[in-house]
């Protein structure tokens, strides 16, 4: 198995997991990062699967779009996968990730 065939299937595991326990709506961008299951490939300031939110932000500092690409990514797919949450919820969990230090 590759490693995109792993990314796959963990993010898959990780939404079932959250459809199947009926979460409700979270409030702040860490309780949305939380309860969609980016803790499985993302920490706050080392690599995991996918990069640390502190290389994330920085990355995206100088970028007065950014929040609005990455919504995109998370919501359609395009290098990340889809996660199913409310464009409240991705702009909340986008918004936590970019306040990153």
């Amino acid at each position: 198995m590759n490693e995109t065939q792993m990314k796959t299937i963990l993010a898959v595991v990780a939404v079932s997991g959250m459809l199947a326990a009926g979460l409700a709506q979270a409030q702040s961008g860490a309780d949305v990062v939380k309860a969609k299951g980016c803790l499985t490939c993302h920490e706050m300031d080392k690599k995991k699967v996918g990069p640390a939110y502190k290389d994330v932000a920085a990355k995206y500092k100088s970028d007065k779009a950014a929040e609005g690409k990455l919504v995109a990514k998370l919501k359609e797919g395009k290098g990340h996968p889809k996660i199913a949450a409310s464009d409240a919820e991705l702009k909340a969990a986008v918004g936590y990730v970019l306040s990153a230090k």
